[in-house]
């Protein structure tokens, strides 16, 4: 007999998976921009799009992605002790999200291809002005915090394709507890169905 796997082990399977694919796929950018790439303007994130779906999959998990986004990124970067902060505690500020996404609904989001891209440029664009603000409450001046939004161009664009192609596969951008009911459901009628 098979031994199934309990909503906690597959919820901790999942949430890993998630942060290995962010931290591989993180790791391999900040290099690009600061080893090969030095003197570009822009830069590019997966950190929001992988946030914006652990959001959607597992709610207030996704805490644990946005810092680890934080910590790859400066620590790939030989990053300033300061700088932890603000990309560690500024990426958190998406979390508010998670109101949104309970009163609208996860299916609703994942099903509006409209509601999707703004979802997800929304977990950007608060990422962004949390990283901001603390670099101003650190004493960065303003310049330096708009800074944030100008050089986060082409993660505008990657977040916004990155989510509206998840929307499209079964059970990525759904409530995973949501999913593994209906997953199980269907597998009862499959059963029944012989």
């Amino acid at each position: 007999m098979k031994k199934q796997l309990t909503v906690g082990q597959y919820r901790a399977m999942d949430l890993f998976f998630f942060a290995l694919m962010m931290v591989i796929s993180e790791s391999v950018i900040v290099l690009a921009a600061t080893r090969w790439f030095p003197n570009e303007p822009y830069t590019v994130s997966v950190v929001a799009a992988v946030v914006a779906i652990v959001m959607i999959r597992w709610g207030p998990w996704a805490a644990v992605h946005a810092a680890l986004g934080g910590v790859v990124f400066c620590l790939v970067s030989g990053a300033a002790p300061r700088q932890y902060l603000i990309y560690c505690g500024g990426n958190l500020l998406a979390l508010p999200l998670l109101f949104f996404i309970k009163k609208q609904g996860a299916d609703a989001i994942r099903r509006d291809s409209f509601k999707t891209v703004a979802y997800g440029l929304l977990t950007l664009l608060l990422m962004e002005a949390g990283r901001a603000l603390l670099s101003l409450v650190l004493g960065a001046s303003p310049a330096a915090a708009a800074g944030f939004f100008t050089t986060d161009i082409i993660s505008w664009l990657f977040t916004a394709l990155i989510l509206w192609i998840a929307r499209r596969l079964d059970g990525i951008m759904e409530d995973q507890k949501q999913y593994l009911h209906r997953v199980a459901q269907e597998r009862e009628e499959e059963k029944g169905g012989f």
